[in-house]
């Protein structure tokens, strides 16, 4: 696993924290929400899926902000030599 300098924000963490809380969010957003908050306080990196994943859903329509806001933070985390 590579070495992660960028750390999920607080807000996008309390974000991720709400929507895994939250009976009614999407199997997506659970998924997205983990991710991100793996990447709190860590030096975790985003995996070559979840980066995959997370650019699919910016370039689709139809997505909520929660769901766009977390495939950002995800993807803002990605390797950059991939």
């Amino acid at each position: 696993m590579s070495f992660n300098a960028k750390q999920t924000s607080s807000s996008i963490a309390s974000l991720a924290s709400a929507v895994l809380l939250d009976s009614k969010s999407s199997a997506l957003a659970k998924e997205l929400a983990g991710s991100a908050l793996s990447q709190a306080s860590s030096t975790k990196q985003t995996s070559a899926r979840m980066e995959e994943l997370a650019s699919k859903i910016l370039g689709e329509l139809g997505h909520s902000q929660t769901v766009l806001s977390l495939a950002g933070s995800v993807l803002s985390q990605a390797n950059k030599e991939r």
